[in-house]
């Protein structure tokens, strides 16, 4: 099975390094001119001339990240089978389309406007945070990712500033959300409509970049779990979806899950199914775009994924600790650049976290590790 990957960062190449005991070759058509991964058959083409000679190269095409032109994807499925498909990506790309996909399948979302103006955007802080003497969240309704694109507001007199900031010319504001943590899920659709759900991750973030993923979260009611898994099979079957997707999502005190935003590939907060999984979120993806039959889910042990943003740290002092597992991704150090991650198991919750906390010691302007269920 020859699998083409639209893009070619550290996505592709983990999904390439789960796809090659499976026997399959893969073949990376990168549109940016900047690729990572160095595994497999690498195709840059920023002005999309190699398109024929990608396609006489591959049997079926998935995507690491969202950022690509539709019409591209849209043209690569008159050829070949793309998993998911390209009404996911257009989807996943505008957050309007997003929101208004969450509204129509009931699933609760924080109360948004859609903005076009700097006044526009004044006017929804006064509405949907001042009012409520609460901040909101002005976000790019295209494009923004890890914390780019979006800013925080406090008051409407700093929309002019942040419209100015962002450079968008329309975006999504959001009212704040009372939550006690940011949680993700992660399920898989397979090719005949199979669908496995990973345990949730409990995840923290510092300036949009997610630093800390955690699962199973050790106090997750089942019920929480099971509204989850509800909430994003609505998603997989009203997209027709097939591959890996992941929903992030905020849980309030009362347990409640309000839906944050999704993604139609594989996902950060899911590298700890690397090491603490049967079968890794990468394995999983391959297996339902190839048609094969989905793998366990299990979680084997308490896992927690540290990100490493910046600057690698001495990988003799990482490995010292016997269930750590190091993974980097061959990038050069740069500021705010996610350069691998470390997936470190232990025995139980509590250990985890002790570990956790000497592990990140290590890192680079790492922050102190807090997970809501120590902290009673």
């Amino acid at each position: 099975m020859r699998v083409g990957i639209l893009g070619a960062g550290q996505l592709g190449q983990m999904l390439a390094l789960a796809g090659y005991p499976l026997g399959q070759r893969f073949v990376f058509l990168d549109t940016s001119g900047s690729p990572s991964a160095d595994i497999g058959t690498t195709l840059i083409d920023p002005q999309n001339q190699q398109l024929p000679d990608f396609l006489l190269r591959v049997d079926q095409v998935t995507y690491e990240f969202e950022h690509l032109p539709v019409e591209l994807v849209r043209e690569i499925e008159k050829h070949k089978p793309v998993y998911p498909s390209s009404r996911a990506l257009e989807v996943c790309q505008n957050r309007g389309l997003e929101k208004d996909l969450f509204t129509r399948l009931n699933l609760p979302t924080p109360e948004y406007r859609l903005v076009n103006s700097a006044e526009e955007l004044a006017a929804a802080v006064k509405e949907l945070g001042e009012a409520k003497q609460k901040p909101v969240v002005a976000k790019s309704v295209t494009e923004g990712y890890d914390g780019k694109g979006q800013a925080v507001l406090r008051s409407a007199e700093e929309a002019p500033q942040a419209w100015e900031a962002i450079g968008h010319k329309q975006l999504l504001v959001e009212a704040f959300v009372d939550f006690v943590r940011e949680v993700s899920i992660i399920a898989v659709r397979g090719q005949d409509g199979e669908v496995v759900f990973y345990p949730m991750a409990e995840n923290h973030h510092v300036d949009g970049i997610l630093r800390y993923s955690l699962a199973p979260i050790p106090d997750l009611q089942d019920k929480t779990q099971q509204l989850a898994e509800t909430y994003i099979q609505a998603l997989l079957q009203e997209l027709d979806y097939v591959g890996v997707l992941a929903l992030e999502l905020f849980q309030k005190a009362d347990g409640q899950l309000v839906v944050n935003e999704m993604a139609p590939r594989v996902h950060n907060s899911g590298h700890w199914t690397q090491n603490g999984a049967v079968t890794s979120q990468f394995e999983n993806h391959l297996r339902a775009v190839s048609g094969l039959p989905l793998g366990s889910t299990q979680a084997l042990h308490p896992t927690c994924m540290l990100n490493i943003i910046g600057k690698a740290p001495a990988s003799q002092a990482v490995l010292t600790e016997e269930k750590a597992h190091l993974h980097l991704y061959g990038k050069e150090e740069r500021s705010g650049r996610k350069l691998g991650h470390i997936n470190l198991v232990a025995e139980d919750a509590t250990t985890l976290v002790s570990k956790v906390k000497a592990l990140a010691r290590l890192l680079p302007d790492a922050p102190e590790p807090c997970f809501s269920f120590t902290q009673s």
